[in-house]
């Protein structure tokens, strides 16, 4: 039995197996949705990432991309007031080898934000009929926590040196969402297990971003170069030359031993409506607003066709 406690809308318990059953319940739903991978991580003050946060901050190794407000990335109440738990998913998008390509796997399917985004959803629906005075935030690549670190502390995969979360089924071709929320799931416990430390992805970097501690530079990182707005460094273009994708960069985890042989895609929605490659010369024929009639469902939509025509044409500047 649940019952609501007091005004704010916070949830106690009064039987001992109803949190255990939900629990069960909701990996039986995820599953249903094609979510292999879900798990809990405690609301509660996340000092350790605080450490490792500040000192990127310090080294100015952040995007711009994260949340500002440092608070808000450690303490859970700050977003929801009564938070209790996350339920993080995982979301597996590898589909299967492409031939030539000039976009991420992650960009092939339709945007990601949007699938992940409408299962989340659907999560918190099934909850909310299910558990009285459900309250939840859900976010898809767009919260205020650490996406991968909420992931190892649910228990869903453990850390590469490239600082992506990695699974025995998937390897790192997986994306992450999360739910903040008002009940008390018991957590699980996180995967302290490493990578084999080859490595090769520090090696093969194009921008040498990859510290050899989980933690990157992102300034350096190709695949944010290719997001970046404006005029590019010397150094940027550079390193924005060393593959041929107009958006994003694989090669971390392309070179990754424990991407070999992994499983594709249990989810639909990142088999289907697949787009490899963008016609870089149609895409400057279009006016903006054709591009995101065209294009908006994309994930690369978002920062508009000039990027992309700005990072082909450095890319093959020199090749005539």
């Amino acid at each position: 039995m649940i019952m609501m406690s007091g005004y704010n809308g916070s949830i106690s318990i009064d039987c001992g197996s109803f949190r255990s059953d939900m629990k069960k319940r909701l990996a039986e739903y995820c599953r249903s949705l094609d979510i292999e991978y879900v798990g809990i991580a405690p609301a509660e003050p996340y000092l350790d990432f605080e450490k490792i946060w500040r000192r990127q901050i310090g080294k100015s190794h952040i995007s711009g991309f994260e949340e500002r407000d440092i608070a808000k990335r450690i303490y859970p109440e700050l977003t929801l007031r009564d938070a209790r738990s996350v339920i993080v998913c995982l979301f597996p998008y590898y589909p299967g080898d492409a031939g030539h390509t000039n976009l991420t796997k992650s960009a092939w399917s339709i945007d990601y934000h949007v699938i992940a985004g409408e299962k989340l959803k659907s999560i918190a629906n099934f909850l909310e009929k299910n558990i009285d005075g459900f309250k939840y935030k859900a976010f898809a690549d767009s919260g205020p926590f650490s996406d991968r670190y909420l992931a190892w502390k649910a228990g869903l995969g453990f850390r590469g040196i490239n600082g992506h979360i990695i699974t025995d089924r998937y390897g790192s071709y997986v994306f992450i969402g999360y739910i903040l929320n008002n009940f008390p799931f018991e957590p699980d416990t996180p995967d302290n297990r490493t990578c084999l430390r080859c490595m090769e992805c520090v090696r093969k970097c194009p921008g040498q971003c990859i510290m050899g501690d989980t933690t990157i530079n992102p300034q350096r990182c190709r695949s944010y170069i290719t997001q970046k707005k404006g005029d590019l460094t010397p150094e940027d273009i550079e390193i924005l030359k060393k593959t041929l994708l107009v958006w994003g960069c694989d090669v971390c985890q392309d070179v990754c031993p424990h991407n070999r042989n992994v499983q594709t895609t249990p989810i639909m929605e990142f088999k289907s409506d697949l787009l490899y490659s963008v016609d870089i010369a149609e895409i400057k024929r279009l006016s903006n607003r054709e591009f995101r009639k065209r294009y908006g469902n994309r994930s690369f939509s978002w920062r508009g066709r000039d990027v992309l025509a700005r990072n082909h044409d450095i890319i093959h500047a020199d090749k005539g």
